[in-house]
């Protein structure tokens, strides 16, 4: 009977999963952590799985040789310098396993397709005003066909299903976004998972929050991972966030925790007069786009150029400055619930802008009262404007290969 992996000296199985005490789902958890942890540590030798896993040996090479036969893993050059056999690390086959991932944001729709590896094989992008249920499945149907034809055929059967990142009760925020009334209330009633399965039967359909996929791209793909306990800012057109704890996603008794955007904070208003607002009404891309539009700009081009905004400095260098000081206020109220380790800044803008938002925003907290709370490092995300897109492909893959895969799915 295979062993069973133990983690910090205790043994583990399937959570809430009664197959976890069985012979079959011994060797399943076992399989899910080691690829779990090659991921994490991008190479891994046989002996450093061992160690880390607590599984002798002959088990971990058993694994390793049962997920390179079917093309999970693969060997890489072996390392020699050391005394005895030459250690050989291996890491994820890109080729392993795809998901496709559709992302549903306010202003634009991207669909993915995205290898083992979180590298994205093809990409097709829709800008709208704002989102409806009829246009986004019509830009799913439509785009679909091209974008499985950028991969070869034979690879067709290792695709895992589809995940849908999108923002949750998104007819709540028609005022914000300045669309007509009622144009969102459709998705009320609307079942995105059911109408995608129906279109693209057998791929299995799941669904996260967008903010949170971003969050679990980070951790699970970026620099989040040298993290044990962060809290995330992702900045879309409305910010969002997560929360991350003993390195696994915390989604709290309602699915809705690291709900960041809605922190209250304290703004000054241009008569000089001061309100309490929600942190999603100053440092999010819609207020970036109103300024653009207040200057005669068309509020698109934030959308048509993803990854240059120097054509637009003046509202630009408003809103970084707003933003950074909205967000230092609220890390200062973060670390007084949780001493996060650290405090990740990311979101849908170029590299530059995201580096100066940061760089802005611990200055602001450089000069806030934080007598009594325990300092975090507030650091620039890793993935950018695709987190949200690779966290929703990422939902069929931790599904199939991850051994905490339920955190991110929404009942």
């Amino acid at each position: 009977m295979e062993e069973t992996a133990a983690v910090a000296g205790t043994t583990v199985a399937f959570p809430g999963d009664s197959r976890g005490t069985t012979q079959t789902g011994v060797r399943l958890y076992n399989e899910r952590l080691i690829l779990s942890l090659i991921r994490r540590h991008r190479s891994l030798a046989k002996v450093e799985i061992a160690r880390l896993t607590g599984l002798s040996t002959q088990t971990t090479t058993v694994i390793i040789n049962r997920l390179e036969a079917d093309g999970l893993l693969r060997a890489g050059e072996p390392q020699r310098g050391r005394i005895g056999q030459p250690s050989v690390p291996y890491s994820l086959n890109p080729d392993g396993a795809f998901g496709l991932g559709l992302m549903i944001g306010r202003r634009s729709s991207d669909l993915v397709l995205m290898d083992f590896a979180a590298g994205i094989r093809a990409r097709r992008r829709v800008i709208y005003s704002f989102p409806s249920p009829e246009e986004i499945m019509a830009f799913a149907e439509r785009e679909m066909p091209g974008l499985l034809a950028e991969l070869p055929e034979a690879q067709h059967d290792r695709i895992s299903g589809i995940g849908v990142a999108m923002p949750f009760e998104l007819w709540n925020w028609e005022a914000d976004l300045q669309t007509p009334p009622g144009a969102l209330g459709k998705w009320r009633g609307f079942n995105v998972a059911a109408e995608l399965s129906r279109r693209f039967a057998p791929w299995p359909v799941r669904v996260s929050n967008d903010a949170t996929s971003a969050c679990a791209a980070e951790l699970t793909f970026g620099a989040g991972a040298a993290y044990r306990d962060f809290a995330y800012f992702y900045i879309g057109a409305f910010i969002g966030g997560g929360i991350v704890l003993n390195g696994s996603l915390f989604p709290g008794r309602s699915s809705n925790a690291g709900a960041l955007g809605s922190m209250p904070i304290m703004r000054r208003e241009e008569n000089g007069e001061a309100s309490l607002q929600q942190l999603i009404r100053t440092a999010s891309i819609y207020q970036l786009e109103r300024r653009l539009i207040a200057a005669g700009r068309p509020g698109t081009d934030i959308w048509l150029s993803p990854d240059d905004w120097s054509s637009f400095e003046e509202p630009l260098e408003a809103w970084v400055s707003e933003a950074a000081a909205a967000l230092a206020q609220a890390i200062t109220a973060l670390l007084a619930v949780i001493d996060f380790e650290a405090v990740i800044i990311d979101g849908a803008f170029p590299v530059d802008v995201r580096h100066r938002l940061v760089e802005r925003t611990k200055e602001h907290w450089a000069g806030m009262d934080r007598q009594g709370l325990t300092d975090a490092v507030v650091v620039e995300g890793s993935i950018g404007r695709d987190a949200r897109a690779i966290g929703g492909a990422a939902l069929p893959l931790l599904a199939a290969f991850a051994r905490d895969h339920d955190v991110l799915f929404k009942d």
